[in-house]
This record gives structure tokens, C-alpha cells and sequence, in this order.
């Protein structure tokens, strides 16, 4: 058994799909939009075949900010080195996207730094 896709509601679509594309070579499907419900999403796979599904409706409501609440945390992507994890926390960082930590290695032993997407949704970077 496997993880088919996570799926997370935003507010602005375009720039979250470009987030992902940029930062994250993600690849996006077509844009879905149900004319009825207002729904249009996107379907993002990146190259180790995990997907992410972005998701607005109109008149969504936000959550609170706080970065330490029960449900899901964040996502985390493997970059494949130290050297990866610390450049593309600093081009996140010298784009404007707000670093929460690192990089680090964490008590636990991975070595990763942690940003805030657009949405403020927690993006972990690590090796």
C-alpha cells in the first residue's frame, strides 16, 4: 500500500503551483475547474513520483497561523545533499519566503532547514 496524493486547499492557485514547479521541479497537469462547485485544482508530481494536489474553492476560510497546531505539520522534501539543503534555503530565503530554522542538524540527526510556502504551509528540506 502506498500514499495515492496529499491534497491541500489555497488561496491563490497559480502562485502556489508556481511555488512548487520552481522551487521543487514539480510538473503540473492541466487545471481542473467544476464550473457547479467553484473547485479548480492542479495535480503536481515531482521526480520521485510523489504527487500533490492544490485545491481552491471560493470563499474558503484560513485556518489559524499558528505554526503548532494538531494535523498535519509539513511537507518535507529530499534534496539530496547538505550543500542542496543549504542552496536552496538561501534562494528561498533571498526570494522573500520566511526561513523558520535551520539549516540545522536537528536532535534527531537529519540535517534540514524549514521555510514557509506562500499559503504559510511549513516546507522541510533536507538531505
Amino acid at each position: 500500500m502506498k500514499i495515492s496524493h496529499i491534497a491541500m486547499y489555497v488561496q491563490d492557485l497559480e502562485k502556489s503551483r508556481h511555488f512548487y514547479e520552481t522551487y521543487f521541479n514539480a510538473t503540473s497537469n492541466k487545471k481542473y475547474h467544476n464550473i457547479k462547485s467553484g473547485l479548480e485544482t492542479y495535480f503536481l508530481t515531482f521526480t520521485s513520483g510523489a504527487t500533490l494536489e492544490l485545491m481552491h474553492r471560493p470563499n474558503l476560510t484560513h485556518k489559524h497561523l499558528d505554526l503548532h497546531v494538531t494535523g498535519f505539520t509539513h511537507l518535507a522534501f529530499s534534496v539530496g545533499s547538505k550543500e542542496k539543503v543549504d542552496t536552496l534555503t538561501t534562494r528561498l530565503v533571498n526570494d522573500g519566503y520566511t526561513k523558520i530554522s535551520g539549516p540545522r542538524i536537528t536532535g534527531d540527526g537529519y540535517y534540514e532547514s524549514c521555510i514557509l510556502d506562500n499559503e504559510h504551509n511549513q516546507i522541510e528540506i533536507t538531505v
